[in-house]
């Protein structure tokens, strides 16, 4: 780290690396998990709102980041470390729970709504309680980096770009699933 950096903005410069490092990890995923999908016959129904999602989400955690790194250089205050604890757990819950839905859809998880035909919809692990537990974790994942970085403008506006997005994807997850299985069966 500079020696320039305050503590709390290498702080938020360590965090931010490892964000970066747990969605290059989680786009390794997707990519092997997208092409065992292909290769199963899966399809990539239209509409989806992807390329929104991929360009939106890496780039609301840097903007976050370096809003975080820049107010601890230029406005520390007393007391951030707890904002910053706080945003921490809630991001690892956050985490753990898509990791959980992750781990649930096992090899059908991607970044991309891919189905394979005549595969049933996935109904254990969390999907028993919530209808997008990767979501959920998703938003909470924004929220905690928002909090961590103490990110009072981008925090905001990105979750709420990033919101719009979802809103978006879920919609068109939840025609797509629908129409594979009638509404009572589908959960969403």
């Amino acid at each position: 780290m500079s020696a320039g950096l305050t503590p709390m903005a290498q702080l938020d410069a360590v965090a931010l690396g490892g964000i970066i490092g747990l969605m290059l990890a989680e786009t390794r995923r997707s990519r092997a998990n997208e092409a065992a999908l292909e290769s199963r016959g899966a399809l990539k129904p239209d509409g989806d709102v992807w390329t929104w999602m991929a360009v939106l989400y890496p780039l609301s955690f840097l903007a976050m980041g370096v809003e975080g790194v820049w107010r601890a250089q230029v406005a520390p205050f007393e007391g951030r470390q707890h904002w910053f604890a706080a945003g921490a757990v809630l991001f690892a819950g956050a985490k753990a729970l898509k990791y959980w839905a992750m781990r649930t859809l096992a090899d059908r998880w991607s970044f991309r709504v891919m189905i394979v035909p005549g595969l049933p919809l996935v109904r254990g692990g969390p999907y028993r309680y919530l209808a997008h537990p990767n979501y959920v974790g998703v938003v909470g994942e924004l929220v905690g980096a928002a909090m961590m970085m103490m990110a009072a403008v981008t925090g905001p506006l990105m979750c709420a770009a990033f919101g719009v997005v979802l809103w978006g994807r879920v919609r068109f997850e939840n025609r797509v699933l629908s129409a594979l299985a009638p509404r009572s069966e589908a959960g969403v």
